[in-house]
């Protein structure tokens, strides 16, 4: 490409028509990194989908081509080259940024594969990455010399964060790396103090987003103090720039759980010793127990509440991954009683385990319901929770502890610590039957039903007061729990006085608002619209007048009325008639007689 350069400009220096003068071109534009951030949150990395990016930058290519009328022959394939000459629009700049999106995204589709990539598929990445770096370098040259300063800074930046990329991929030359990173991150936070407010964001945001990778390079060198789960925290923003750095993170946390297994040699549950002889069951187990320590730490309550449920799907993962494992190894186990008894008696810790865990995120989830349910509504697209969800998230607890108190009590055998876990599961389960009916109660109170809401209400408090017996009788008491239930006993005493009271309000002033309801009523009214008359529902029992549903008066009848259809009269068609010979009868008719006088006058007639 560059012996073509050369021979380019030569004939342009020896053109005789060339006046010696040099002409002056417009600067290009572009905004990179807005471009890119677009881009890539509109066409699947919003959720990770690389290979829908990868198509849409394959598609935006072909638009692009057919635009410019830049193509590359009908026939045999033939690339055409982009040279500094080429570029007379900023669409062209476009092509190169386009080319370097999608063979990156096309690499980072290979490290997301299930098992991570093999030796072949990883040759393979490798190769899209420098196809990437090369096609971002080309961009930077490019811009350098057809586009303003910040398009240009912008350029630099992208180019040496996928070089950056390449080297961290590798896993080699850690101190270019790290060059790389801070040349981007030094751009960035220059050009985040100028432009609008909407780019300094952006700029930011990318700033921050380049810290892992640093933390990480210095820490691959030794230049840092951090270790690799403090380095895991750090890169708990979401973007397609920390997925490669959250793999590398997630690929160091597994060695060190493969080293950390060969100590993991039993599973302890309820006074039981499980032993583990898998390495991948105890991998899986590991990796698990360290979200259970996360959520379990001294600082999980400064959690947020979707932090909390990534880690709790991340922990079901993990213990799901750890009894596959387990029942793979059940079914390769052959005749081996004993081997057969340790594996079923693990699978079912795990799933105990499991158990309690599922509890405690559908808790988290109620909990997160509980703070919506009185909140005043000021974003328009902010849900609102209702009682009904409450009451669904409780029917799914009550079914979670039933499933993990049948679990316990399968055996035959039982410990103390068995019969004192399947004693809690029954107070869990009571009073958690006490907050369902009180927000069955909440939800028949909202549709106005009075005496269904009183009756559930009082019905609730009973529950809550036997359930508060039973966690005040035992020795280690949950004051925390203790404390809601003396809450909740609270309100259904509460909410029972004020639907009995609103009831009884209701009740005094139903005849007034019958009466009312009832001066409204006309015959027919033909400005509105009534989707049933009150002649049409004589057979339901509710009746229109009282039903504080509805939208308008209720109309008596159709006046005038509509036409009807009714059955018409038989026609009769004689058709034999026509077809009929009649006989003669002239004969047999009777002659008269008649006399002489009576012949003459009528003859002269």
């Amino acid at each position: 490409m560059g012996k073509k350069e050369n021979e380019m400009s030569a004939m342009e220096i020896d053109d005789p028509k060339s006046d010696g003068s040099e002409q002056i071109l417009p600067r290009f534009s572009m905004n990179v990194l807005q471009l890119m951030k677009t881009s890539q949150a509109q066409h699947g990395l919003r959720h990770g989908d690389y290979a829908r990016y990868r198509r849409y930058c394959s598609a935006r290519l072909r638009r692009l081509y057919k635009s410019l009328k830049f193509t590359h022959g009908r026939g045999k394939y033939t690339r055409r080259a982009i040279l500094e000459s080429t570029v007379t629009d900023v669409r062209f700049l476009h092509v190169v940024f386009y080319m370097t999106e999608r063979a990156w995204s096309h690499a980072m589709d290979k490290r997301q594969l299930p098992d991570g990539p093999n030796a072949r598929q990883r040759i393979y990445l490798i190769g899209r990455l420098r196809k990437a770096v090369k096609w971002a370098s080309l961009f930077s040259s490019l811009c350098s010399n057809k586009t303003d300063s910040r398009t240009s800074l912008e350029a630099e930046a992208y180019a040496s964060y996928m070089k950056g990329t390449l080297l961290f991929e590798q896993d080699q030359n850690w101190e270019t790396a790290l060059a790389c990173f801070r040349n981007a991150r030094a751009v960035y936070e220059e050009l985040g103090k100028y432009g609008d407010l909407e780019n300094q964001v952006l700029c930011r945001e990318r700033v921050e987003e380049l810290e892992p990778s640093i933390e990480y390079c210095k820490h691959k060198i030794g230049k840092s103090n951090l270790q690799t789960s403090e380095l895991l925290q750090i890169g708990e923003m979401e973007g397609p720039a920390l997925d490669l750095f959250k793999a590398k993170i997630e690929a160091a946390m597994e060695e060190a759980r493969s080293q950390q297994a060969a100590s993991l040699t039993e599973f302890n549950w309820l006074g039981y010793r499980f032993p583990v002889s898998n390495p991948k069951s105890r991998v899986s187990i590991l990796k698990a127990q360290d979200f259970e320590k996360e959520l379990q730490g001294p600082g999980a309550e400064f959690l947020p509440a979707e932090k909390k449920l990534t880690i709790y799907d991340k922990l079901f993962t993990a213990y799901h991954d750890a009894r596959t494992i387990i029942r793979s190894d059940l079914v390769s186990a052959g005749n081996a009683e004993s081997v057969k008894d340790d594996l079923n008696g693990l699978d079912k810790a795990v799933g105990a385990v499991l158990g309690q865990r599922t509890i405690e995120r559908n808790q988290l989830l109620v909990k997160i319901a509980k703070s919506k349910l009185n909140r005043k509504r000021d974003d328009k697209t902010e849900k609102v929770t209702k009682p009904e969800e409450l009451v669904r998230l409780y029917d799914l607890l009550l079914q979670n502890v039933a499933d993990l108190s049948d679990l316990i009590s399968s055996g035959r055998d039982r410990k103390s610590e068995e019969i004192a876990f399947e004693e809690e599961c029954q107070r869990k389960s009571l009073a958690f039957r006490a907050e369902r009916c009180f927000y069955l109660a909440k939800s028949y109170s909202l549709a106005g039903k009075r005496v269904e809401a009183y009756a559930l209400y009082c019905r609730a408090r009973s529950l809550t007061e036997d359930a508060l017996s039973k966690f005040q009788s035992i020795a280690n008491k949950d004051e925390g729990t203790i404390q809601e239930l003396k809450e909740l006993s609270k309100e259904c005493r509460a909410n029972s006085c004020i639907e009995h009271a609103t009831g009884i309000m209701e009740e005094e002033k139903a005849p007034e608002k019958l009466s009312k309801k009832i001066s409204t009523i006309s015959l027919n009214d033909t400005t509105t619209k009534v989707e049933k008359y009150l002649v049409d529902k004589l057979e339901e029992y509710e009746s229109a007048v009282g039903d504080g549903n509805t939208k308008m008066a209720p109309k008596i009848e159709r006046f005038p009325p509509g036409f009807e259809t009714i059955p018409r009269n038989p026609i009769v068609l004689d058709l034999a008639y026509n077809c009929i010979e009649f006989p003669v009868l002239e004969e047999r008719k009777k002659t008269e007689r008649k006399g002489f006088i009576s012949r003459l006058w009528g003859g002269r007639n």
